[in-house]
């Protein structure tokens, strides 16, 4: 699975945490954290160092987290039917194929079994936000009927990489929900011809998308419940990101952003300050003058803002749950 980062310090600490699996593994002009890091951050504990771009030790930790990785192998998204130049995203860096990275560090943390079941005891695994790439791909390309159809097959994916990472060690895993797809500028902009029926009066989301991120949510909330009880000496956390996106976006002014909320920080020239042709970093982007006053900062992303009110509940979340199973 993705984002699985190991650390070396002792429980509930995070040392290890890592970023979510979309975010990028590429610089990007952007002062946005993610909710793993600035869980970190709290703990005041350093930022996880990227596996594809780093030469250092990753005994304290190591971030697997990939620009549009999705918990389905990219197969599924790609097939002989694509036509030429067609896009190469999903890449191949699914939560399978983070899981492989994460089997060739581990020789260099730790050399026998006992050794790694002890030193991935004394860490915390992230595994998430795995979904929302596979979702937002697909948006726009199957129907949403198709969509809710490989939902169980994603919650499938996840229970396994959270089994694969006990076995190995794990007492300590978090397990991330998925944000409300229907307010995401991304999703808006695909569905721009939708009919004032298909969106949420009170909150300008569209409601379809959001019905599957609920599905999702439901049944990945379902995977944790049987995982906890097939593991009750794990620590295993189911960690909200719908309720808090949707709060934001119901509630700017609660948490100081500006009315316009489900428009993006950087982005170019269209409705919701994003389009899909002049996207943050490139020439022609331009970002607000406030950071802090936005709930998005690329349509991707959230700010650093909303990642540090997200942190400070998945923080309590992980604190309440070590405890309760020390």
């Amino acid at each position: 699975m993705s984002p699985v980062t190991p650390a070396a310090a002792s429980p509930p600490s995070p040392s290890g945490a890592t970023t979510p699996s979309s975010a990028s593994a590429t610089p990007w002009p952007t002062p946005a954290t993610t909710p793993s890091s600035s869980t970190a951050e709290r703990l005041g504990l350093p930022l996880v160092p990227p596996f594809l771009a780093y030469n250092g030790s990753f005994r304290h930790g190591a971030n697997f987290a990939v620009g549009a990785a999705t918990a389905l192998d990219s197969s599924f998204f790609h097939g002989a039917g694509d036509p030429p130049g067609a896009s190469p995203f999903p890449l191949n860096t699914s939560l399978s194929v983070q899981l492989s990275w994460f089997d060739s560090l581990k020789p260099s943390l730790c050399s026998t079994t006992q050794e790694c079941k002890d030193f991935f005891g004394r860490s915390l695994f992230f595994v998430g936000e795995f979904g929302i790439n596979d979702y937002h791909s697909s948006f726009g390309r199957r129907s949403m009927q198709e969509i809710r159809s490989f939902v169980p097959d994603i919650i499938r994916t996840i229970s396994m990489a959270v089994e694969k990472l006990i076995g190995d060690g794990a007492t300590t895993v978090v397990v991330p929900g998925m944000i409300p797809s229907g307010c995401s500028p991304p999703v808006l902009v695909t569905f721009a011809d939708a009919g004032a029926a298909e969106y949420d009066a009170s909150t300008g989301c569209l409601r379809e998308p959001n019905e599957v991120a609920t599905l999702h949510n439901s049944l990945l909330l379902d995977a944790v419940e049987e995982l906890r009880e097939k593991h009750p000496d794990v620590a295993i956390m189911h960690t909200d990101l719908f309720r808090h996106v949707s709060e934001m976006v119901q509630n700017p002014d609660k948490f100081g952003f500006q009315k316009d909320v489900l428009s993006v920080c950087c982005g170019g020239p269209g409705k919701y300050h994003y389009n899909t042709r002049i996207i943050c970093g490139d020439e022609g982007a331009t970002t607000c003058v406030d950071p802090s006053k936005s709930l998005y900062w690329d349509g991707v992303h959230l700010t650093e803002a909303a990642y540090h009110y997200i942190a400070d509940d998945w923080l309590h979340a992980i604190t309440l749950s070590a405890r309760a199973t020390s």
